[in-house]
């Protein structure tokens, strides 16, 4: 079963995945992992910590000669500001954190022991190991893309035409939006909430092509493809709502309008439209996965919101900490990671074999099947 972990503070010595499962055989691109880390760092209306950090991946096991190995892969993002010893202890959660819940949860008055494990730098290992699974996926004909689509009133309506050009397109944007008028308006948009001491969330999208039909299964519940799907990109901080296809448009729509018709075209069986988001019954139906989530605005903000000391139980504000205006735009590049993982899990899953070469055979065996199955086959 192909499963990571991550480990690390905030202002610890380094954010770290292990990765166990992953097929031997798969040379790294260790390169291409560090430009996913760089853009997790990019994005208009990023905070100071990102400009001291220079994440770079350092692989530290489960890789020879550029090769996996099949042994656990172990992945880290060493810090710059590793001061996490040194840092004052603060009693005063902030509203919105995780600090608070984490202080009662865990039984400290010391904020501090909470927020360097929850805070979001722990995504950098997440990237590292979504961007390793990209790879993989990349090599079966798997393409994924995720991008900005609003940021608070700002938003792009348009359509994904091809996830290579359009990348290219959200990597010269400052927002991550692959449109030049809407990625303008965005960064007005966070400017403006700057002025104030403000902050903005927004809506990110992620696509993948290319995916085989059948991954996940309707036969239990956690094996559901959307729902892990879903876990995974809630588990990101400041996410607090996900969808796939249409979402939460078909709640308004009637079943006439929302069903995704079956044809037979010159070029295969195919649907004449993509509301369920490429996922039917928990599985796969070979067309696009589509998903959004919902980032919230960050919580810290100038003045701060209103608290309380939790050893004197008095009225007390939060000095103001650095942070973000908005992290959005990093949030399209974590969610991406993310969902990459959840699909290389289930091409694994799925799939088998414990190298490159066994489990591409039974790939192959298995788009046979299918393809006698359906006696006609989207190519």
């Amino acid at each position: 079963m192909l499963y990571y972990i991550t480990s690390g503070e905030s202002h610890g010595k380094a954010v770290i995945a292990v990765i166990s499962g992953f097929p031997a055989g798969y040379m790294i691109d260790v390169e291409a992992m560090n430009v996913d880390l760089s853009l997790r760092q990019g994005g208009y209306g990023r905070g100071a910590r990102q400009k001291i950090e220079s994440d770079n991946v350092e692989i530290l096991s489960g890789v020879r000669r550029g090769k996996t190995l099949g042994s656990p892969i172990t992945l880290a993002i060493f810090n710059k500001d590793v001061r996490i010893d040194n840092i004052e202890e603060e009693n005063v959660p902030r509203p919105g954190h995780a600090e608070f819940a984490g202080a009662i949860k865990f039984g400290t008055h010391n904020v501090r022991d909470i927020s360097e494990r929850a805070s979001a730098r722990e995504t950098a290992a997440r990237v590292a190991a979504g961007s390793l699974a990209k790879q993989f996926l990349s090599r079966l004909g798997v393409e994924t893309l995720g991008f900005v689509r609003s940021i608070g009133n700002a938003r792009w309506t348009g359509e994904i035409e091809s996830i290579v050009q359009e990348k290219e397109l959200r990597n010269s944007s400052e927002v991550y939006c692959p449109d030049k008028k809407a990625s303008d308006e965005m960064v007005k948009a966070i400017d403006e909430a700057g002025k104030t001491g403000d902050t903005l969330g927004g809506i990110v999208e992620v696509r993948a092509s290319g995916v085989i039909p059948g991954l996940g299964s309707c036969m239990n519940w956690d094996e559901r493809l959307d729902g892990n799907l879903a876990r995974a990109v809630m588990s990101i901080n400041s996410v607090k709502g996900f969808e796939t296809g249409k979402g939460f448009k078909l709640a308004e729509a009637k079943g006439k309008d929302t069903a995704d018709p079956i044809a037979c075209k010159e070029e295969g069986i195919l649907r004449t439209s993509n509301n369920a988001g490429g996922i039917e019954g928990g599985m796969t139906n070979g067309e696009d996965i589509i998903i959004r989530a919902a980032f919230k605005p960050i919580p810290t903000t100038n003045p701060p919101a209103a608290s309380i000391d939790i050893l004197t139980g008095k009225e007390a504000s939060r000095d103001w900490e650095r942070s973000d205006i908005c992290a959005v735009p990093a949030g399209a590049i974590i969610a991406e990671a993310v969902v990459s993982f959840e699909l290389m899990r289930e091409y694994c899953r799925k799939f088998g074999g414990d190298g490159a070469d066994e489990l591409k055979s039974n790939l192959d065996s298995y788009r046979d099947k299918a393809g006698k199955f359906l006696k006609k086959v989207k190519k």
